[in-house]
């Protein structure tokens, strides 16, 4: 057997598809999906989770999907692999050509057999292209995103109160006490998904009440983060929102493209309790 030449084939799926086969939008939400999962296990920290998460919005094929979950241990619940058809794609393009022909057939048909219509119908309007309405969503690291995002939370859950959130620009990742001794992990991304299968929560794990969060001041001091902690060019990466024994803290986290980072973390009012610099 030639080993070698057998390596170079590419290897398929486990659903059956080759790993250049082109990737759908639920492939890729199956991915972010699994990705979610692995930050809210501890698999994954928050900044591995965003770039990944990036990634897989941008995969094209599904092996490239699978490069960034290789590593990762599926949960129980975890949507199977993609099935490919039954029939192959020619089978179909035959069946349509035959369907097509056909179809002009019986259309030549009827058109020679029938005697012309003289009925006079309304004439044609162009109403031109519709185009579709698109409702902006603002970015949830900006003080109208923070606003939008904790009025949606409230709206779905009836109160406020999260045991922590990771809010990127354009989407959350949010854990919420169900029960005492249970938790789950909820994703937003305009709706929030249905979560996770509920984990174990610590006895008295203390929670944040976003309600109390100052989202001006919060948001006034992340325009000063890149300053603050010494990033040259940086922008905000996320927030982190966490329920503490001393009083609930958020975290802003700011890097660079040259991946040099900081944070600063303050009351949910704005005042800083420390700050850490980059090469501090």
């Amino acid at each position: 057997m030639d080993l070698t030449s057998s390596a170079k084939r590419p290897r398929r799926q486990s659903g059956g598809y080759p790993p250049r086969t082109r990737a759908r939008d639920t492939d890729r939400q199956a991915t972010c999906a699994l990705l979610d999962a692995a930050l809210a296990d501890g698999q994954l920290n928050a900044a591995d989770h965003r770039t990944l998460t990036e990634l897989a919005g941008e995969a094209r094929t599904l092996g490239d999907l699978a490069q960034l979950t290789d590593d990762l241990q599926r949960p129980d619940h975890a949507p199977p692999d993609p099935l490919p058809p039954t029939s192959r794609r020619e089978n179909w393009f035959a069946a349509g050509v035959a369907a097509l022909s056909i179809a002009v057939a019986v259309g030549t048909f009827v058109a020679v057999d029938q005697p012309p219509s003289h009925k006079a119908g309304p004439p044609a309007v162009d109403i031109g292209v519709i185009k579709p309405l698109v409702l902006p969503r603002p970015r949830l690291t900006t003080a109208e995103g923070l606003t939008y995002l904790r009025d949606a939370y409230r709206a779905k859950f009836g109160d406020s109160t999260v045991d922590t959130a990771v809010i990127y620009p354009d989407y959350a990742v949010i854990t919420r006490g169900t029960q005492a001794n249970r938790q789950v992990n909820y994703t937003y991304r305009g709706g929030f998904d249905t979560g996770t299968d509920p984990q174990t929560r610590p006895p008295q794990t203390p929670t944040a009440d976003l309600a109390a969060l100052d989202v001006q001041a919060v948001t006034a001091l992340a325009a000063q983060a890149p300053a603050l902690t010494k990033v040259d060019q940086g922008s905000i990466d996320y927030f982190y929102v966490e329920g503490e024994s001393a009083g609930p803290i958020i975290r802003i986290y700011v890097s660079n493209k040259a991946k040099e980072n900081g944070y600063i973390e303050a009351t949910l009012d704005g005042r800083i309790v420390r700050t850490s610099v980059f090469g501090g």
